[in-house]
């Protein structure tokens, strides 16, 4: 499955629309923004991603966090709170952070399904994807990407009960954890309980240490200015 292709198309629709750049109008990310803004009242305006996420902290999708490129994006932020957390482990040996930003294609492809994933979790955290708005993302999908396996790998997961611990075994690596939990803060709306209840059961899940924890929360909220 190219699920790097899709996740990167995503984020840079929604990084578009928000932005509101020329040429946002065209092409498969033009016709998205124009079906998302006549529903739910304008609160999904932010591309896929914002009928995915649907909740207002989408539209803060355009800071920082999206300046560097769609999935590379997630990378570099997640790379330095690593980093940071790292040189504050006293006699820690320092390793360098091998991010989605700074691996091999293959391995950029296992990082990115478990992004992914923990992007649709994150989309079910305040349980507002009802039947409706799954027929609208899988029509939108389609668009998108002609990878049948792909499109049948996200229906199931749109669908499937939400389960943290189910979410955290995708995390094959520490810098992996890191990256899923940063995606999930960039996108799920943190003053909204059922959300952040969310948030902490799958940072336990992944087992983050609480400094990494901290300083993913910093770097997200930074990314967001």
């Amino acid at each position: 499955m190219n699920t790097r292709g899709l996740l990167d198309q995503l984020l840079k629709s929604g990084q578009e629309l928000l932005q509101n750049k020329p040429g946002a109008g065209a092409g498969s990310a033009g016709q998205l923004g124009n079906l998302l803004g006549s529903v739910g009242g304008g609160a999904l305006g932010a591309g896929a991603i914002g009928l995915l996420l649907g909740s207002k902290k989408a539209r803060k999708l355009g800071g920082k966090a999206l300046t560097y490129g769609g999935l590379a994006a997630l990378g570099v932020v997640a790379y330095k709170a690593y980093s940071n957390w790292q040189q504050q482990q006293a006699g820690a040996t320092q390793t360098e952070p091998q991010t989605v930003d700074r691996l091999p294609p293959p391995q950029v492809e296992l990082h990115s399904h478990a992004i992914l994933r923990a992007l649709v979790a994150a989309a079910k955290a305040d349980g507002h994807i009802d039947a409706r708005e799954r027929q609208l993302i899988d029509g939108e999908v389609l668009k998108l990407t002609d990878d049948r396996e792909l499109q049948g790998w996200l229906d199931r997961e749109l669908h499937k009960p939400l389960d943290p611990a189910e979410v955290a075994r995708a995390a094959q690596t520490p810098e992996m954890a890191a990256e899923m939990y940063l995606a999930s803060l960039l996108m799920v709306d943190e003053e909204h309980f059922m959300e952040r209840a969310y948030l902490e059961e799958l940072a336990r899940q992944l087992k983050l240490a609480p400094g990494l924890k901290a300083e993913l929360e910093s770097q997200a909220r930074q990314a967001l200015q």
